[in-house]
């Protein structure tokens, strides 16, 4: 066997790479990691804000999009959240449950990549960084007097030559291109053959419209809201101002569903209905200031704001009339906010589209054309919601992969 070949490359030391390396290094599988980047996980690190999300108590399909939502049934089902959540308490690695079944590590992000590298090193899988992948050809029935035997594919790296029998693709998608994020994997997808769908930001916040600008004097507020996309699915979450438009978890996770021209509606007050609350306020208090009566609901800026923006004008409870008490209405509880675009991959947390599922075998995440060519994590068509959902199915897809492998 020459020195140059190794059974499996994988290219991309992420969540869905470094995991994928440590389950075949696991079961004797030689292995080896290449990433363009100096650091490894640079993702995972930052995610979370430092304390990296991993995976969600609740996970199934439904947390998916792609255009085939079948896809994701088979991996997930076979390595769920429960057992990449064995796997953090075998490291004893303390962490923590947010809202929504959103669980953290209590330490920093660090302890998760130290676990997937010590898996790594601890059954020999190589990691190798500031790799520079020139050229992939699939070579399995080409005449080449320098082929190993069961070599398929041939790649040239930072001028070196490599061969190896299988090759997976662990590259993510083009969110947060300042942490290396590059089209490769899709490039390497379309150079097979493989149908790749149009990517675009996802999980990412919304940018202002001129005429809406004068919001940018609540930067840093945040209120709880439910917003809802023309296709009619939901969230409620916390939304943000800030200086150039709209974020937090609602306005990230309805980004999935909003699609450029649409607007999205808005609720301000999604647990009180304004109508009812001043109606009842002006029995009681028929002489208070109906801006009182609102900073006593919403946050005093914005009331502030909305006055100043002569939205409504303040006057005392009695006199407020049927008329103005259903502008109020719509203000608050049917903002129709039309999105002027989205922060891009700057800031996304992800990317939606990607390798076409029909391309791909659910169960081994192998290309259905080519022989030994693997994809896993977010180069695919799937994106998961805000939660910890897309790590999960970085952890589900890389077991799949590795698994498909190892039963070969």
């Amino acid at each position: 066997m020459k020195e140059n070949f190794i059974e499996n490359i994988i290219i991309g030391a992420g969540a869905s790479g470094l995991f994928c390396a440590g389950k075949l290094a696991k079961h004797k599988q030689p292995t080896l990691v290449l990433d363009n980047g100096k650091k490894i996980g640079r993702k995972i690190l930052m995610s979370g804000g430092g304390y990296c999300n991993f995976t969600n108590l609740d996970v199934s399909p439904q947390h998916y999009l792609s255009h085939n939502p079948h896809f994701v049934k088979s991996a997930l089902a076979r390595f769920t959240q429960w057992d990449f959540i064995a796997q953090v308490l075998e490291y004893e690695i303390p962490y923590h449950e947010k809202e929504l079944g959103q669980l953290f590590c209590d330490n920093g992000a660090e302890d998760i990549v130290s676990m997937l590298v010590n898996e790594c090193d601890q059954h020999n899988a190589i990691i190798q960084l500031r790799q520079n992948v020139e050229s992939i050809e699939h070579i399995e029935n080409i005449e080449d007097i320098e082929k190993p035997e069961n070599a398929r594919f041939k790649l040239q790296v930072n001028s070196k030559t490599y061969y190896c029998h299988n090759l997976i693709i662990a590259t993510g998608g083009l969110s947060m291109p300042a942490l290396g994020a590059t089209a490769f994997g899709y490039q390497i997808a379309e150079q097979f053959g493989l149908n790749v769908f149009s990517p675009r930001a996802s999980l990412v916040p919304f940018t202002w419209r001129e005429t809406d600008k004068f919001y940018t004097a609540l930067s840093g507020i945040s209120l709880p809201i439910t917003v809802t996309a023309q296709s009619g699915k939901s969230f409620s979450n916390n939304m943000l101002f800030t200086h150039r438009g709209i974020s937090g978890p609602a306005i990230l996770q309805i980004s999935n569903y909003w699609q450029a021209t649409e607007s999205v509606k808005i609720d301000l007050l999604p647990n009180q209905n304004i109508v009812e609350y001043l109606q009842a306020l002006r029995l009681t208090s028929p002489k208070l200031q109906l801006k009182t009566a609102l900073s006593r609901l919403l946050p005093s800026k914005l009331v502030e704001l909305w006055l100043n923006q002569q939205f409504f004008q303040d006057e005392i409870l009695a006199q407020l009339s049927k008329v103005r008490l259903k502008n109020l209405e719509n203000l608050i509880h049917h903002w129709q906010f039309y999105p002027n675009g989205t922060e891009g991959y700057r800031t996304a947390e992800v990317t939606m589209g990607g390798i076409d599922t029909k391309e791909i075998s659910s169960k081994t995440m192998e290309s259905n054309k080519v022989k030994g060519l693997y994809f896993i994590g977010e180069v695919i068509d799937v994106t998961g919601w805000l939660g910890g959902y897309n790590f999960q199915w970085a952890w589900s897809s890389a077991y799949a992969c590795a698994t498909g492998i190892m039963e070969k």
